[in-house]
């Protein structure tokens, strides 16, 4: 088993006493000769502060100045991946790995090059960049840092069971009415056995009225037995819902509180399988199998108690496959566990596909996909058919055996019992009261038999959920963060950042704003302008460097006071299921009703919401899809507008307008950014003739900053993409002409 990067720096700081455990060492899984293609081998690069050592397994194969390093690149291959060094003599092969190093190498390269721009030299790497799991090796799952196989799947229920503190008397209770049912159910063949052996059966003529008191005693058992039950299952009914509402709002909880990072690396349909589906395989395993598996286990024991009293012989007859049942279940419950693990796996995915279909019908329409997408969808539930019929066969396969090895016993009380009624040792009231005993003991036998099935299933849906609960928070607040009243001074210094550790999407941006300003980000398509305003709105943390806001870094700020304060237009518009009024609202939900119309005549929505059947209380339909891209962009500037903030962000926010609409809104915003700081990204260039500033972003980086009039007279990248507009607009009048 491949040894994880903790274990293997242990390994070489005992190998080499001048390696210490805060340099950074990371594994080599390839050999680095490329001659010898993908040869598997053990070794390890350490990182030290004058020097790069390069060891095979613990031995030291090769030393590289540090000092001699100009660059450290990150590259991927066919297969696998890689981590070289850039120096004057050349590019230099430092280390290789499989593709689940991939995160760990893009990390390392970053962080070095960092140090070789003057950072400091502190590596502090998370679990996270871990690739695999330290117990099995497996590779952890895209955007998982749990390995689904050595979980600590009691550690889970044992934090169920904390989570369930308020409804443990419930619990209890539930658990003693089931000692009462089960010990309930035990006497009723000892009533029957006495009204066959002293009444049906009986030499001498009975007594009529202690028949039917032992015929009542037998109804008031059994009336008794259903009232419990029913007290019982809802006792347990209320207590488990109440438990699942708590892990929903938990689970629903804690992904509102993780970063668009974190979010983005599962799908849609996987978090709301979490939320939902998984909790309520949770919910009736509490409401309904832990209940039963009291139960059963309750007259299992009080059944062996009375057979071992009666005859041990007996009993050892009866209960002698049970341990080899007991143990070819524990093997196929660890088989059976990869297995569902892949059928939840397939389950989410087909609840994904189905998500983005129905999100996207409006394109699934107008491009004539139904047929696709049916087959697409059809595809997803297939494999999953597929892998739950193997599921369901595999058991089919194995519990008829196993079920028939557990029933060997009956055949031994046929024999047993017949034996005896022949000799006159035993009455026809014992034998049917051992054989009801028999036949009871088995139904917990064969019941228990199908439970690790059913825990399986429970199992893999606990783990997912606390996945989720466990995520680590990386865009958090701290636990002192200010809630302030924001002016609106924003300073970037030196910020670099980027989705992924090796591609860089904004380097070393430094820049301030003051209230009032509006700052126009220009730049070509993928550029980072996008990126930089949602810095500026902290759904992301810096890499390197500091974003200050009067003079704090936003990372002390609280979150909700940041945005609470913070207006936002964003390129793609997204409304609610519900009423005009009530998605402009939104920004604000105190409002009064001047206030929302007054924020709509400000966006030049006020208009065509006349217009509409109810006017500002017409329900338009899921994400506004019954209004025009204009008249959902405008109903987004109005909510904008309410929440009436100090910082104002504008990300394409006249793009689906008509250039009427668009002066007018233009007009509009002109008003609604005096003593704000506002930010606005726009596609047509014209539109930021207002800007007090331009900032022109270029691979990452401020090219330009100035004014519009500036930066056409410099006749740089602005005064291009400028003149690039204009003569697309040429061509486009001329065509319309």
């Amino acid at each position: 088993m491949r040894k994880t990067r903790k274990q293997l720096t242990e390994y070489l700081c005992a190998a080499d006493s001048s390696l210490s455990e805060d340099m950074l060492i990371v594994p080599v899984d390839f050999n680095l000769s490329l001659t010898h293609g993908t040869e598997k081998t053990e070794g390890a690069v350490a990182f030290c502060k004058t020097e790069i050592r390069i060891y095979e397994k613990s031995n030291l194969i090769a030393v590289y100045p540090m000092s001699e390093v100009k660059e450290f690149i990150f590259r991927t291959g066919i297969g696998c991946v890689s981590l070289e060094c850039r120096r004057e003599d050349g590019d230099i092969l430092l280390c290789r790995a499989d593709m689940t190093f991939s995160r760990l190498y893009a990390a390392v390269a970053s962080r070095l090059n960092h140090v070789l721009s003057g950072g400091s030299y502190s590596f502090d790497y998370e679990n996270e960049l871990e690739s695999s799991c330290p117990k099995c090796g497996r590779p952890y799952p895209p955007g998982v840092q749990i390995c689904y196989h050595c979980t600590d799947k009691k550690g889970y229920l044992k934090r169920i069971w904390q989570i369930a503190k308020r409804y443990r008397g419930q619990i209890f209770l539930s658990v003693l009415l089931y000692f009462t049912v089960a010990g309930a159910n035990l006497i009723g063949p000892a009533l029957n056995r006495i009204l066959v052996d002293d009444y049906i059966k009986a030499e001498t003529q009975p007594v009529l009225r202690k028949f039917l008191i032992v015929i009542l005693q037998i109804f008031l058992l059994n009336l008794f037995i259903h009232i419990v039950s029913i007290i019982r299952s809802r006792l347990l009914n209320k207590a488990g819902s109440s438990l699942i509402v708590d892990l929903r709002e938990m689970v629903f909880r804690k992904i509102e509180l993780l970063s668009i990072s974190r979010v983005s690396k599962r799908t849609s349909g996987e978090l709301m399988n979490r939320v939902t589906n998984d909790t309520a395989t949770l919910q009736d395993f509490i409401t309904n199998d832990i209940g039963d598996a009291v139960e059963q286990a309750l007259i299992f024991l009080g059944i062996g108690i009375f057979l071992f009293a009666y005859d041990w012989q007996l009993a050892l007859l009866i209960l002698c496959p049970v341990p080899v049942v007991m143990f070819a279940n524990r093997v196929f419950w660890k088989y059976m566990n990869k297995r569902y693990h892949r059928q939840w796996t397939l389950e989410a995915r087909a609840s994904s596909v189905l998500h983005d279909i129905f999100s996207g019908i409006r394109v699934v329409k107008a491009f004539g996909m139904e047929k696709k997408e049916y087959e697409r969808y059809d595809e997803s539930i297939t494999e999953l058919r597929d892998t739950s019929i193997r599921n369901e066969r595999m058991w089919n396969l194995f519990l008829p055996p196993l079920q028939f090895l557990m029933g060997i016993g009956e055949f031994f009380l046929l024999y047993y019992v017949g034996s005896k009624i022949l000799q006159g040792e035993m009455t026809l009231g014992y034998m049917q009261q051992i054989s009801s005993y028999i036949s009871m003991i088995y139904g917990p036998l064969f019941w228990l038999a199908n439970m690790p099935r059913r825990f399986i299933r429970v199992m893999t849906s606990v783990v997912k959920i606390f996945d989720v609960i466990d995520e680590k928070v990386d865009v958090a607040d701290k636990p002192n963060a200010r809630v302030m009243k924001i002016r609106g001074d924003i300073e970037f210094d030196n910020v670099s950042f980027g989705y992924e550790e090796s591609v860089p999407v904004l380097k070393h941006i430094s820049f301030s704003v003051h209230p009032g300003e509006m700052i126009g980000i220009v730049g070509r398509s993928g550029v980072g302008k996008s990126t930089l305003i949602n810095l500026i709105m902290r759904l992301y943390d810096a890499n390197e460097g500091s974003i200050r806001i009067d003079g704090v870094d936003i990372r002390d700020i609280s979150q909700d006071s940041l945005r609470s304060q913070t207006g936002v237009v964003l390129q793609e518009t997204f409304l609610f299921s519900g009423t005009v009024y009530d998605n402009i609202a939104y920004a604000k939900p105190s409002a009064t009703r001047e206030e929302v119309i007054t924020a709509a005549k400000l966006a030049g929505a006020h208009s065509f919401i006349m217009k509409l059947p109810d006017a500002y209380n017409t329900k338009i339909g899921e994400r506004g899809f019954t209004l025009s891209g204009g008249e959902r962009q405008r109903l987004a500037i109005a909510r904008a507008v309410l929440h009436d903030t100090r910082i104002l962000i504008l990300d394409e926010a006249t793009a689906s307008l008509d250039t009427e609409t668009e002066k007018q809104i233009q007009d509009a915003l002109l008003h609604l950014t005096k003593n704000r700081t506002t930010f606005a990204i726009a596609h047509r260039l014209s539109t930021l003739r207002n800007a007090t500033r331009l900032i022109v972003l270029d691979k990452g980086t401020i090219a330009e900053s100035g004014t519009h009039e500036e930066l056409i007279r410099k006749k740089g990248i602005y005064y291009d993409l400028v003149m690039a507009q204009r003569q697309m607009s040429k061509l486009s009048s001329t065509k319309s002409a």
